[in-house]
Order: C-alpha cells, then sequence, then structure tokens
C-alpha cells in the first residue's frame, strides 16, 4: 500500500475547502492515516521547500506558506501518488483541467490550494517532515 502527503494550502483553509478537498480523497477510496491543522515555522517551509530555495518565486512561496494554517496529511492506497496528482490537476490553475481540484478551487499559479508530494521519495521525506510515528493511525 502506497503513502503520499498531501497538504491543503493557506489559501484553501481560508475558503473553507478542507472538506470539500477531503471528500474527494475520501471518494476515490483512499484513506486518510494522519492528518493535523497547523501553522508552518520558517525553519519548516525551508526543510519542506529546500529544491526551490534560489528561484525567483522562492520568497513569496514560503511567506504565502506560512502566512496561515495549513491542513497536513498522509493518506494511503494503491497508486495513490499518481493518482492524487492527476485529482490535484496542473500546478498552473489556467491549465487545470475542470474536474480537478485546481481546476475547481485555484486562482493562481503560487496559490494553487493544495501540494502533493511527486514521488515514493519526496512522499517519505515530506511525511517525516510533519509528522512523527505516533501521529499516525490504521483503519480499513
Amino acid at each position: 500500500m502506497e503513502r503520499t502527503f498531501l497538504m491543503i494550502k493557506p489559501d484553501a483553509v481560508r475558503r473553507g475547502l478542507i472538506g470539500n478537498i477531503i471528500a474527494r480523497f475520501e471518494a476515490k477510496g483512499f484513506k486518510m492515516i494522519a492528518g493535523k491543522l497547523m501553522v508552518i515555522s520558517d525553519e519548516l517551509v525551508k526543510k519542506h521547500y529546500y529544491e526551490h530555495e534560489g528561484r525567483p518565486y522562492y520568497t513569496d512561496l514560503t511567506t504565502f506558506m506560512t502566512s496561515g494554517p495549513v491542513f497536513a496529511m498522509v493518506w494511503q492506497g494503491e497508486d495513490i501518488i499518481k493518482l492524487s496528482r492527476f485529482m490535484m490537476g496542473s500546478t498552473d490553475p489556467e491549465k487545470a483541467a475542470p474536474g480537478t481540484i485546481r481546476g475547481d478551487y485555484a486562482t493562481r499559479m503560487n496559490r494553487n490550494v493544495i501540494h502533493g508530494s511527486d514521488s515514493p521519495e519526496n512522499a517519505d521525506r515530506e511525511i517525516n517532515l510533519f509528522f512523527q510515528a505516533d501521529e499516525f493511525v490504521s483503519h480499513e
């Protein structure tokens, strides 16, 4: 069973979209095994987005991600990384297909409502940044 890290970003939390977004993953048959509402520290956001450091949008991205609460989650399911990224849609809302999370809810490239791991390696890294072993639950 594959696991992935998903995070509902501050723009979506402010707009009250947590339940709508979670419902899509539940309807797909995926299981949330950890979740928490939190404000990301400067230290954590830098670790999370380290690969973007030095890019023109980095400061805006890190400032935005620490501007309010996020809802961090770990989900599991068959092929969840590939399928959750398909469900999220393109990171550019202008290119995101209708029916995808970003196609339906995102308004700007750097305000695109959700983050999802793009590989098993990044999923493990991101899960370990945001969650401790005792924060996971198991359910059928």
